[in-house]
């Protein structure tokens, strides 16, 4: 190791660090007025696009991510800009086929992106050669990633033997993502020696500040030969974000490790940031803190408010400790998977549904089951046979690259969005997400679009940033509780309700309000509660997938009749009893809650 060895660094302020706090909300028009200052700094990168962004950009903000990008690009001229890709997943939630990977990155990098920061949920390294060759085909930076996690079958020498992987695949650079925050300093010092011993390619470190350790762990990585570190500016730094970038700076100033940058520009950013937060107060969760229980349960900090969000609306917050210890039997069971999108998801929602039910596995999520099957990759460990068995029956697994089994998209993708899109670059946002994504191109048609609401801070006079006007606050006392809920906004659909725009807990949601005397029924729905057997119903709430039934329909017993999804998963619900389907009381697309007649089977 070098006497003196200049360390760069990366700053997560416009994409993971605003995802990590602020439930990836930031709006493009508060990004660009620093982004001058920002392009002066001096950064290796910045990364401002990928994972959650893109989702929540056409979701929620109704912004094009493709613009947004383009106008990032323009404004920070002299900064390389960073994305994350999840290998074959890209940024949704399935593995794509391989020409639609190829046609992603290139219009990634053809729209602004330097540096593709690539991984895989299942370290399948598999699950990276298509798009590490399509960054190499675009002239663009590839980084490998090991997707770091602790488990029996996580040793260093797995790391070392996956980072020589990718080193033959041509990535340039090597990034250890500790996206959970389970590195401790001395784990850190030796993955990193072993790693810059056994592989030639420079070592990035991005590791989240959740257990308080990221600090820590980021100077051992240097004094080990790390080369680069991942900061975010310290009005959005630590906790489930990443260690301050001015901290940073100045630990390592004066010494051979000295980043240069200047101190004093990076605190005027940081003062622009700590003003930005302010503006997004409502998607504050009291889950982004320090929190050492991920040493325990290696839940990460964005996945504890998924969860905690989801047992709200069950009112089964207080069973929050019953899910956090549920969520290592689940992971064993599935072959200690890291816990990082989409694994995380399928692992939660699964202790979830284990929980709630009362019954380990009653029911299983498709994502599960499509994970057993081998869909999403090699698993890491063993998997449990028994859970294997119930969930995929004599079904193949299959050992193959997943992709391999997956047809051309791209034509098929394009005939199906038809002319809403005006380029590939909509094509590929159907794509990612085509529920969304195509209600988003609409909308964008038809010269709708307009964003989700946000509350003025608290203490501030005045009514929603929202064009329509309403009063903003109740306190509501139900049974001892008191609950603050604010208007956000009022809409007339022409169907003779109201429609409301309801915050409750910061997360804005649209309520219909019916006339009393046609209201029956809880949850907001006027569907009866089921009390047969023959009476189908879900144990979460969520939203319908698709009806696999019509009435006539003779079922058997287990059959799939419905597909739920909730917090990003779906699952099949079944008939409880054999019989003739005599009611369908939803469609595609119908919200549904726990205990209401779905559909009607009698025997």
């Amino acid at each position: 190791m070098s006497t003196t060895r200049k360390i760069t660094v990366t700053d997560t302020i416009l994409r993971d660090a605003h995802q990590s706090l602020l439930a990836t909300r930031m709006r493009t028009e508060d990004m660009l007025p620093i982004c001058e200052k920002l392009d002066q700094v001096g950064y290796w990168s910045l990364e401002v696009w990928g994972g959650a962004t893109f989702d929540a950009c056409i979701r929620f903000l109704k912004e094009d991510p493709w613009e947004r990008l383009r106008q990032l690009r323009e404004a920070l001229p002299n900064t390389r800009l960073q994305m994350l890709l999840r290998g074959q997943n890209l940024l949704g939630y399935r593995h794509y086929s391989d020409d639609v990977v190829r046609a992603f990155v290139a219009k990634a990098a053809a729209n602004g992106i330097d540096v593709f920061r690539i991984f895989d949920a299942m370290n399948d390294v598999r699950n990276l050669e298509t798009s590490i060759k399509a960054v190499k085909d675009a002239g663009k930076h590839a980084q490998g990633t090991i997707a770091y996690t602790t488990s029996p079958v996580h040793t260093v020498e797995a790391f070392v033997k996956q980072a020589q992987t990718m080193e033959a695949l041509g990535c340039d650079s090597l990034a250890i993502k500790d996206m959970a925050g389970l590195l401790t300093p001395y784990a850190t010092g030796e993955l990193v020696k072993a790693l810059k011993a056994e592989q030639s390619l420079p070592v990035y470190i991005h590791s989240h500040d959740t257990a308080g350790l990221a600090a820590m762990c980021q100077l051992k990585a240097i004094e080990n030969g790390a080369d680069h570190i991942d900061t975010a500016i310290s009005s959005m730094a630590w906790g489930t974000s990443h260690p301050g970038t001015e901290s940073m700076v100045a630990a390592l100033r004066g010494t051979p490790f000295d980043t240069g940058l200047d101190l004093e520009l990076l605190q005027e950013i940081g003062m622009y940031f700590h003003a930005v937060r302010k503006k997004y107060h409502q998607f504050e969760s009291e889950f982004t803190g320090v929190d050492t229980r991920v040493q325990v349960n290696q839940v990460p900090g964005g996945m504890m408010s998924n969860l905690a969000n989801q047992l709200k609306e069950q009112n089964a917050l207080g069973r929050i400790q019953e899910v956090f210890d549920e969520i290592p039997r689940v992971r064993a069971d599935l072959g200690f998977p890291p816990l990082v999108t989409p694994t995380s998801q399928i692992v939660g929602t699964q202790a979830v549904f284990n929980v709630l039910a009362g019954e380990r596995y009653k029911t299983i999520t498709n994502e599960v089951k499509l994970y057993l099957q081998g869909r999403y990759g090699q698993a890491p460990g063993e998997v449990n046979a028994e859970l294997q068995r119930r969930a995929i029956g004599n079904e193949a697994v299959i050992d193959v690259r997943p992709a391999d089994l997956i047809k051309p998209e791209m034509d098929k993708l394009k005939a199906e969005v038809g002319s809403l899109a005006e380029s590939e670059e909509d094509v590929l946002t159907y794509a990612m997400f085509p529920d969304i994504g195509r209600k988003f191109l609409e909308e964008r048609a038809a010269g709708t679009l307009k964003p989700e609401a946000l509350l003025p801070e608290p203490g501030a006079a005045g009514k929603p940033m929202a064009e329509d006007g309403a009063p903003t606050e109740f306190i509501i006392d139900v049974h001892g509780e008191s609950y603050r809920v604010d208007i956000t906004g009022v809409s007339v659909k022409g169907d003779g309700k109201r429609h409301f725009y309801l915050s409750l807990d910061g997360m804005p949601e649209e309520a219909v309000f019916e006339p009393l005397n046609s209201f029956s029924g809880t949850g907001g729905s006027s569907r009866k509660q089921a009390s047969q057997p023959g009476h189908v119903t879900t144990s979460m709430p969520g939203n319908v997938v698709d009806v696999l039934v019509a009435v006539g329909d003779v079922v058997k017993a287990g059959q799939g009749v419905l597909v739920s999804e909730a917090m990003k998963m779906e699952s099949e619900i079944q008939a409880a009893i054999a019989g003739t389907v005599k009611a369908v009381n939803v469609a595609k697309g119908d919200r549904v809650n726990p205990g209401e007649i779905l559909i009607e089977i009698e025997a």
